[in-house]
């Protein structure tokens, strides 16, 4: 049937089967802990899930709907949407890209936390920035509003939106945006989110070089955000890649400063030899795309941290909005060996 929205879909990926890893850690879960690790590993969150998933585009001006009937409200930006092609009802995660970025870079992560059974709605809120990022903020909460109203009508009728188990992500300046939202800073939503992750958040050049609005304020335990906080950092991100660029992440408005003012529940990856862009997508076009390769300290490759940041997300929101916290666990614990990466740090504050 012809696309009467002219939205785009990208085809479903078949899942790759693991059965040589299952039975390895069936053979080996004789202990508790390692039946902990075999539970997680059964259900490998660092790899593609079970579900098919589709990417749809949708964008402000679009004025169709599944009914020909009704006229949907339109989203306030362009969006990116990952979602699971089985019928059934999924929470929801909304995520926001980094700076001067497109959120087409994250296709790859979006379509393997969609693939575990997860919608992913990933706007892009702007083209050009400047500085402030108070425009951001009142963004995000206007799509956060929109979603009751409009999300429905851009899914297949089978495919329900479970907006009472919903999470906020950002990457970079978008995780600077995600905190802002969710302490208050700007913008008011309809909606209460369940968690919050800050994937390698900046909130500035430098400690005392804050973009506006501030979010760090360098007191220690002073984010009263009432939900679960998962912070994730890349090791090389505080690194110049040559003399000619600062660090994407600086040291003292980075992934530390972030968690070191979060409260309880929160936990804190850093990736040790991976960068701050090394979670888009091995292939990101246009000269922005190839920028990203160029901008900041990169990793030998994109594959393992990506694959990193979409399985610890995937365990944590199992974790804080589906009440599974086996695979968190496992990886706090060192009990998964299929970890892709190397960690540096490894915190919980429970």
């Amino acid at each position: 049937r012809k696309d009467q929205c002219n939205l785009s879909y990208v085809a479903c990926k078949k899942k790759r089967k693991k059965k040589s890893l299952m039975l390895m850690t069936v053979m080996s879960s004789s202990t508790s802990s390692s039946s902990v690790a075999s539970t997680a590993a059964t259900n490998v969150v660092f790899e593609i899930g079970k579900y098919k998933v589709v990417l749809r585009r949708a964008e402000p001006e679009t004025t169709c709907s599944t009914k020909s009937s009704n006229i949907p409200v339109p989203p306030p930006k362009p969006l990116l949407i990952g979602m699971p092609c089985e019928a059934g009802e999924f929470p929801l995660l909304l995520l926001l890209h980094g700076y001067l970025l497109s959120n087409s870079f994250y296709s790859q992560l979006i379509q393997h936390i969609a693939s575990h059974g997860f919608i992913v709605v990933a706007p892009q809120l702007y083209t050009i920035a400047g500085p402030d990022s108070t425009g951001e903020i009142k963004s995000t909460a206007a799509i956060t509003n929109w979603l009751s109203e409009g999300l429905q009508f851009l899914l297949p009728p089978h495919v329900q939106a479970n907006l009472s188990k919903l999470a906020l992500a950002g990457h970079s300046r978008g995780g600077k945006v995600s905190f802002a939202l969710a302490l208050g800073k700007e913008g008011n939503t309809n909606r209460k989110f369940s968690a919050l992750i800050g994937i390698d958040p900046v909130d500035g050049m430098d400690k005392g070089k804050q973009t506006p609005p501030p979010v760090l304020t360098y007191v220690p335990h002073s984010f009263d955000l009432d939900m679960a906080v998962m912070v994730i950092g890349s090791g090389l991100g505080e690194v110049k890649r040559n003399p000619l660029f600062p660090p994407c992440a600086p040291k003292g408005v980075n992934h530390e400063d972030f968690f070191n003012e979060c409260q309880k529940p929160a936990c804190y990856f850093v990736a040790k030899d991976y960068g701050h862009l090394d979670m888009l997508d091995d292939e990101t076009k246009g000269v922005r795309g190839k920028s990203t390769y160029c901008v900041c300290k990169n990793g030998k490759s994109r594959e393992p941290m990506r694959k990193f940041v979409g399985g610890v997300v995937v365990a944590f929101l199992q974790a804080y909005l589906e009440g599974d916290s086996s695979h968190l666990m496992a990886i706090r614990d060192g009990l998964d060996e299929t970890v892709p990466v190397e960690l540096q740090i490894v915190k919980f504050n429970l």
